[in-house]
Parts: C-alpha cells; sequence; structure tokens
C-alpha cells in the first residue's frame, strides 16, 4: 500500500467530492469513462498511490464503488465490509489512507436493500438470532438503529435503517482521536452517502 513517490497535488476535500459526485453523474447517463488497462498507468501506479478519497463500502456485489464513481486505477482507497461497519481492522485501513495517504475525503456509503442492516431489524424487532459470526457483525449495527413506527411499510423502515447505519459508522469516526483532529485541521471532509440499488444513483447525505 505505498504512497506515490512523486507526491502529485493532492485535490481539495471539496475537490475531491465533486470528482465523486462528477463520477457517478457519468455512470448514470452511461458515459462512464472507467479506463482500459494501459501499461503507462500501471507502470506509474507501481511506483505507489495516491487516491483522492477513501470508501468505506459494503460488500455487496451490487455496490462496486470504482464503477458508480467512474474513478480509474489509482483514484479510490476503497474497503469494504458488509453493512459498512466498523472493527478494530476496519478503523487501522481507515488510518492508513489518512494518516499516510493523506486523503482528502471520507465516504461511508450504504446501500438500499442492505441485507446486514435488514438482519439487525430483524435482531432488534423480532429477537432473531442469526450464526454467530453474522450476529457479531450485526451487533456493530444494533446501536445505530432508531426505534422505528412498526406502522411503517418494510421498505420504508428499511431505508431507514440503512440510512441510519450510514450516520451511526460516521458518527463513530468522527469520534475518535484521528478523526477529530483531521476535522478540527479544516483539511478533511467526512460525509455518508446512500447508493440507490435500482436508479444507480448515489444520494449524499446532509
Amino acid at each position: 500500500m505505498a504512497t506515490l513517490k512523486t507526491h502529485l497535488p493532492l485535490p481539495t476535500a471539496d475537490e475531491a467530492f465533486q470528482r465523486l459526485i462528477d463520477g457517478n453523474q457519468r455512470f448514470l447517463r452511461g458515459e462512464a469513462r472507467f479506463p482500459t488497462v494501459q501499461k503507462e498507468i500501471l507502470a506509474n501506479l507501481a511506483q505507489g498511490q495516491q487516491p483522492y478519497a477513501t470508501i468505506l463500502g459494503c460488500s455487496d456485489s451490487r455496490v462496486p464503488p470504482e464503477l458508480i464513481f467512474d474513478a480509474g486505477f489509482g483514484e479510490l482507497f476503497i474497503v469494504r465490509v458488509a453493512g459498512n461497519v466498523l472493527s478494530a481492522e476496519i478503523m487501522g485501513s481507515l488510518q492508513y489512507a489518512g494518516s499516510h495517504l493523506h486523503t482528502p475525503l471520507f465516504v461511508v456509503l450504504g446501500h438500499s436493500g442492505c441485507g446486514a442492516v435488514q438482519a439487525a431489524l430483524e435482531t432488534q424487532q423480532h429477537g432473531v438470532q442469526h450464526r454467530v459470526r453474522i450476529q457479531f457483525l450485526i451487533n456493530n449495527i444494533l446501536p445505530g438503529l432508531p426505534n422505528l413506527d412498526p406502522r411503517l411499510p418494510p421498505s420504508a423502515q428499511l431505508e431507514r435503517a440503512v440510512e441510519a447505519n450510514v450516520r451511526w459508522t460516521l458518527r463513530q469516526l468522527l469520534e475518535t482521536p484521528e478523526g477529530q483532529a483531521r476535522m478540527a485541521e479544516g483539511r478533511m471532509k467526512l460525509v455518508g452517502a446512500v447508493y440507490e440499488i435500482e436508479s444507480g444513483c448515489v444520494r449524499f447525505l446532509p
């Protein structure tokens, strides 16, 4: 995971954020420019990496960040785990991105219809217990789930739970010493987003 030895200027957090927005718009228009493999690009990347954004997303096969943001090789540092939850290993990867790669933008990316969040709702509302290791993951989601109105349709409950889970992960990141220090410096931007699988649109949370 070496950094790029040439130390090219990184974009600002706002510039990086706009790159993601523009990339998703190209994806939605069917104008994605995802590059073909070129020996020159690969040779340069062999010297190191300098991604402009770090994405913590779900492992769901329908949510590939490089494609939905139309990003090329070396542009995104991606960490994926079911339910976009935090653990010591995930935190270590994010800390590396911040302290060594100096990515100015961090995004927590949830998605519609998330199975991990659905499983957490089943545990919260009906006491369902899943296989041991799956339940361990789900237990990381439960503290961030609100008490949803049972009169809401299941789809609406899941939609609100997915967004709440993204915000819960954001909150945990912001409460770390590293997160607080980087935010105080004013050089890092931390945002939450939800990818709508049916439309392909990424909705950034206010």
